[in-house]
Order: C-alpha cells, then sequence, then structure tokens
C-alpha cells in the first residue's frame, strides 16, 4: 500500500509527459524550465506520503512542478547573473603578486637591519623623515637640533642605506623632487 501514490504519479507523468510539459511551459514561459521542474517533480514523487491523498496524479503532478518552478526561481533571484558575474571578473586585482609581496617583506627585513645599524637619532631622523614624512624644521624641533643637521644626518644615513642595500634604496628612500610650492 505504501508505493500506491508514487506508482500511480509516475504512471501519470509516463503517460501525459508531453502534455504536462505544454501545460507547464504555458503557465511557466519557458520549456526548460518546465521541464526541470517536471524531472524534479518525478524525483520527488517517490516521496511522496501515503497519508496523502491523491485524487488526480496529473493534477497533482503539475501543481508540485508549478511549485518546484517557484522554488527554483526564487532561489536563481538569490544568485548572481551571467552578466554580474562577468563584471565581477573583470574588476581587475590590483594586489602585488606573491613573488613581489616576498620581494618587498625580504627588502623591508634588509633596510630594518641596515637602521639597525645606526645611531638612535640619525635612525629616528630618517624614520621622521621618510616614514612619517615631517619637514625638516619640524624633525629639528622634535629632537632639538638644527635644520642644517637633520640634513646632514639623512645624508649620513643614505649614504650608509646606500653601501648596504644598494641604488635601490636611493630610488625609493633618496631625495625626492622639490613641488613647484616650495620652489
Amino acid at each position: 500500500m505504501s508505493e500506491q501514490n508514487a506508482k500511480s504519479l509516475r504512471e501519470a507523468l509516463s503517460a501525459d509527459y508531453e502534455g504536462l510539459v505544454r501545460r507547464l511551459t504555458r503557465c511557466l514561459g519557458s520549456s526548460d524550465l518546465a521541464r526541470e521542474a517536471l524531472h524534479e517533480t518525478f524525483l520527488r514523487a517517490d516521496r511522496v506520503s501515503e497519508t496523502v491523498t491523491v485524487r488526480s496524479p496529473v493534477d497533482y503532478l503539475f501543481r508540485t512542478a508549478i511549485n518546484v518552478a517557484k522554488d527554483r526561481r526564487r532561489s536563481d533571484r538569490r544568485l548572481l547573473s551571467a552578466a554580474e558575474i562577468a563584471a565581477i571578473m573583470e574588476v581587475p586585482d590590483d594586489r602585488p603578486g606573491p613573488s613581489v609581496v616576498a620581494e618587498a617583506r625580504i627588502e623591508l627585513e634588509e633596510l630594518e637591519k641596515a637602521l639597525g645599524e645606526l645611531p638612535a637619532r640619525r635612525r629616528n631622523v630618517f624614520v621622521a623623515a621618510h616614514i612619517e614624512q615631517l619637514v625638516h624644521s619640524d624633525i629639528a624641533a622634535r629632537f632639538g637640533i638644527d635644520v642644517r643637521t637633520v640634513e646632514f644626518d639623512l645624508q649620513h644615513v643614505m649614504e650608509h642605506l646606500a653601501r648596504r642595500l644598494g641604488r635601490k634604496v636611493i630610488r625609493r628612500f633618496g631625495p625626492r623632487p622639490k613641488s613647484a610650492a616650495t620652489d
């Protein structure tokens, strides 16, 4: 007795498959969606409980397929469309690659080691000028020295870094071109 509903639904589906597809296509507006919904309905037919009374297997299949299609559409609305996915894929990834990141970490470690070899004031003057981007007069005031001493310290730091790290440090931390406002 437990197989009666499933058997009657399978028989109704095989007997009127194309008719159900046509009816569903008219209601749903898509033959593909109608066929997918009907396929899912067929898979669900085996799970129909015997406590449910199925008076008209064709109508039961049709209603179930409509509900399956509604669920599918609701679920598809939560997903990104092909155009949205394509737009996301076209966004350029400006992050540096793994080799660039590894090289930058090595350079930073070399810079920290070279800076660690300097006297504390010269190291702090360099950090204030190149990391904190302070102007020389502010650096002089912070350390209680004159501007000429700041320039002297920076020159010595750059010479030390150039000896230890090579020309790349001059490009990265060397003198910057003066802006039009400071001329």
